[in-house]
């Protein structure tokens, strides 16, 4: 399995699971964990730019 066929089944499995919590992921939800996958982007900056998106 290369890794994109692994991130998408991984995301799936992140959807369905927060799906039970009614908890729904947009575009750029993925797109930052793909940034965080490949390494382009810290957790920290991610945790960062979930608190702003909440705030506004």
């Amino acid at each position: 399995m290369n890794f994109e066929e692994k991130f998408n089944k991984d995301l799936a499995n992140i959807k369905n699971d927060l799906a039970i919590e009614n908890i729904y992921i947009n575009d750029d939800d993925i797109s930052m964990l793909r940034k965080y996958s490949n390494n382009e982007m810290s957790l920290g900056d991610a945790i960062t730019s979930i608190i702003k998106a909440e705030l506004n």
